[in-house]
């Protein structure tokens, strides 16, 4: 029998490059976007289902999850909708900070929440969560992101001793940086300047830039296939690492420890 993935934030980037992925294996996709009419490229794909999802609004979860349900059993849930936040904390303003809190994790756990019935019903299911190397690492003036992707895994940790007794899995992928519009598209600044923060935000802008060259990202097609592998695995594993300079992030600081890493970081980013 086909299996079927349901996909959050599947309008560009990783979210896509999975629903493409998955649709070329065989599978039955249900990608989820805010403006689902915008995707042309996606909706031209045989068993390829487009339903309108915005993951900041309850309601409309509630709906898109019961539609999606209606069309058939779902094998898996690919929670990846999000975007990024950069600045010194007191930049943001209270809406930036909620927007992001809901977006990033209260996204995951609504959608995860409105799944939960339908896997147990059904004997079993799988979640899959894009968190990211800031799940287990922390960069300069990344604060909020850092504390959605740590919530995700403690979220996804806690949660797995509720699933595992149902026979529902739950994963999570943890790229480094992804060759995607993400800096221009999906990543948002703080709106109040605070000048005491600028020399600081310059060094950080300095070695960011030269990190997030295309050149040093992973395609988001060769994260899609770490998706791909965690979803048909069959293991009992939480964290799939995913890109090498993921894996390289992961490997320093596992090797180092938490307290020396982060010194470590203090002198990279200000020395």
């Amino acid at each position: 029998m086909t299996k079927t993935i349901f996909i959050t934030g599947a309008s560009s980037g990783l979210g896509k490059a999975t629903a493409k992925l998955f649709q070329s294996k065989g599978w039955n996709v249900i990608a989820t976007m805010r403006s689902p009419q915008h995707q042309q490229e996606l909706s031209a794909l045989a068993n390829v289902t487009l339903l309108p999802l915005d993951v900041n609004d309850p309601k409309q979860i509630t709906e898109c999850v019961t539609k999606a349900a209606g069309l058939g059993k779902i094998d898996v849930v690919f929670n990846n909708a999000g975007h990024g936040l950069f600045g010194p904390l007191e930049s943001y303003d209270d809406e930036q900070i909620a927007g992001l809190i809901n977006t990033n994790l209260l996204g995951v756990i609504r959608v995860t929440k409105a799944f939960i019935p339908h896997f147990r019903q059904q004997g079993g299911g799988l979640f899959i969560t894009t968190s990211s190397m800031g799940g287990m690492t922390a960069f300069p003036f990344s604060s909020m992101y850092h504390a959605t992707k740590w919530g995700i895994e403690g979220f996804s940790e806690s949660m797995y001793f509720e699933l595992s007794k149902f026979n529902i899995g739950i994963k999570n992928i943890l790229p480094g940086g992804i060759r995607t519009d993400y800096v221009g598209r999906s990543m948002a600044h703080g709106i109040h300047e605070v000048e005491a923060y600028q020399p600081s935000i310059d060094k950080v802008n300095s070695i960011m830039s030269h990190l997030l060259l295309p050149e040093n990202l992973t395609p988001a097609e060769d994260i899609a296939e770490v998706v791909f592998e965690a979803v048909t695995d069959g293991k009992d594993q939480l964290r799939y690492i995913a890109g090498e300079d993921g894996k390289a992030l992961y490997k320093t600081r596992t090797e180092m420890g938490g307290e020396v890493f982060r010194k470590h970081f203090d002198q990279v980013f200000f020395s």
